[in-house]
């Protein structure tokens, strides 16, 4: 007996939803298309913010930035909770080891003093810092508009928390819950904190969601982490003999430059859609890089001494090149 076998193809009766085809033609549609796009509510919204009754619950006019479409901010990285949670969770497995590594070793007690001292007064204050970050994001998830926009803010919000989580888990390694409370009195009384607490305090009550973008995700995130981390822990630190510092911090310079592609794009797309938004940004970058400088100061003063002014220079200049890349010359 003969057996043929034949293959028959099947068209389907829809390739997408319809939404998807509107807006990208009858194909087959991306996860991330179909986790990203118009999924923004637009009516029936049942009542107005009773703190502001002349806006709307979902209001683009909040910001000063005019967008045609708000589902152009898209995220190169095209992550939806899926994607986000999946890498997330291998980052936070390979943290974990370094910090079981590091404990099991007993490698911070065989830090330098002066390591030890410096690592406690520049990083465990950050924590509160990195929860502003937390708090900032949430913020922007909660009044921006299209879900391409607000859904990678939500998940910079709770990288944040991460970050901050992980200062936590360095602080009581380095002296337990007496040296973290220690970093919350210089949190709220150090003169030299006091800057950068003002920053993210003002940045509290930013209304316009796109000003709180830029203050939060470009200004002072662009200065900060390639400071502190990459410059003060990965350099001038390690080569004092605290490279179990730069172990424990090895998430927040990667988590970094892959956040800032999308930072990036959100920007560059936003500054291109008109030239009355390019205006917009680039007042906003002028007023917030010079506050986030003048913020940073003092932090890096009190780790590095006679060099501030160089390396400060230095991070501005690499920050107003990056900008540039993005359109904006000044």
């Amino acid at each position: 007996m003969q057996i043929d076998v034949h293959t028959i193809s099947i068209e389907p009766a829809r390739k997408a939803y319809d939404h998807m085809v509107r807006r990208f033609g009858d194909k087959p549609a991306s996860r991330y298309q179909e986790a990203s796009y118009d999924l923004q509510a637009t009516e029936n919204l049942h009542y107005k913010p009773t703190w502001d009754p002349e806006q709307e619950l979902y209001d683009t006019s909040i910001t000063k930035v005019v967008m045609e479409d708000w589902h152009d901010l898209k995220d190169p990285r095209q992550y939806y909770y899926s994607p986000y949670v999946l890498n997330r969770s291998r980052e936070q497995e390979a943290v974990t080891s370094t910090f079981k590594f590091v404990e099991s070793r007993g490698l911070i007690e065989s830090l330098p003093d002066e390591v030890h001292e410096l690592a406690a007064k520049i990083l465990l204050p950050l924590r509160h810092a990195a929860w502003g970050a937390n708090q900032h994001n949430t913020f922007i998830c909660g009044y921006g508009y299209s879900v391409t926009f607000t859904q990678p803010c939500i998940y910079q919000a709770m990288d944040n928390l991460g970050i901050a989580q992980y200062l936590t888990n360095i602080g009581l390694m380095l002296g337990g819950t007496d040296l973290l409370d220690e970093a919350k009195q210089s949190w709220l009384d150090d003169s030299a904190w006091q800057p950068l607490r003002r920053y993210v305090e003002d940045c509290l009550v930013v209304r316009d969601p796109f000003e709180l973008f830029i203050a939060q995700n470009v200004a002072l995130d662009g200065l900060l982490y390639p400071l502190v981390y990459k410059y003060i822990v990965d350099d001038y630190m390690a080569k004092k003999g605290g490279s179990t510092i730069s172990m424990l911090t090895q998430f927040m310079p990667t988590w970094f430059d892959e956040t800032s592609k999308w930072v990036n794009a959100v920007v560059k797309v936003a500054a291109k859609e008109s030239e009355h938004n390019h205006d917009v940004i680039n007042a906003w970058l002028e007023q917030w890089v010079s506050r986030a400088t003048a913020a940073i100061l003092l932090i890096v003063e009190m780790a590095i001494g006679d060099k501030t002014d160089e390396v400060i220079n230095d991070h501005v200049n690499a920050l107003k090149n990056r900008l540039e890349k993005l359109g904006f010359n000044s």
